[in-house]
């Protein structure tokens, strides 16, 4: 790999294009796609600005031309121990700062096997939670003609298309990102992170999707 394919690796990592990078570089989008395409070699110091501007947005360059989210601000959570340690973080981030919660690929009948009884605990405190917090809001997309509204009490639920929906669940809350697997095993596997470039790039994807989806009680009433 080259220097060029290396920066639009990291540039993939963060979903930037490269006039992205080239503004947070303090560079040119020509410059960028030059050195990309490997028609300049980049001088030192230019290559220490898209470093930097990598670095501070939570990516590094490795050796042998490699390219890798830093390892720090990452935690895996694995299992159901996992899955309820999650939701603690999530129900402590909105007690102290409230804010929008954006979750897709939610299967409640699937968190409700993993959380056993913890599911009930967790619907309760939320509830009374949003209560006394009026700036809570949770945006859920699950999949076209999924009826289970466990939580509707808190929750806005919409459905997405079913040639859309994706098993696959990420939560957007605060400058934190979370993606889980319910394949692995133990089951589920969490990886939280907060690297805002990359956190803000699955908000808008949710918004994306949020906006072409379906309001399932108007749905039901036709």
């Amino acid at each position: 790999m080259s220097v060029g394919r290396q920066i639009r690796a990291g540039r993939g990592l963060l979903r930037w294009s490269a006039a992205a990078l080239a503004e947070k570089a303090g560079l040119t989008r020509d410059t960028i796609n030059k050195i990309e395409d490997d028609a300049v070699q980049p001088r030192e110091g230019t290559l220490k600005d898209i470093t930097r501007a990598f670095d501070e947005n939570g990516v590094e360059f490795t050796d042998n031309f490699g390219v890798r989210l830093k390892p720090q601000g990452i935690e895996v959570l694995v299992g159901p121990e996992g899955l309820r340690s999650f939701f603690d973080g999530v129900y402590e981030h909105l007690r102290e700062h409230g804010g929008t919660v954006f979750q897709t690929g939610v299967d409640e009948n699937i968190f409700s096997e993993h959380l056993g009884k913890y599911s009930f605990v967790h619907i309760k405190r939320m509830m009374e939670l949003t209560q006394k917090r009026h700036d809570i809001k949770m945006l859920s997309l699950i999949k076209e003609g999924d009826t289970n509204f466990t939580c509707s009490d808190y929750a806005e639920y919409r459905w997405l298309p079913k040639e859309m929906f994706d098993p696959v669940p990420f939560y957007v809350y605060g400058d934190s990102l979370a993606i889980m697997s319910f394949q692995t095993i133990p089951a589920p596997t969490i990886v939280v992170h907060n690297i805002p470039a990359i956190t803000h790039a699955y908000k808008k994807q949710f918004e994306t999707f949020w906006n072409i989806s379906k309001e399932p009680l108007k749905e039901r009433g036709q």
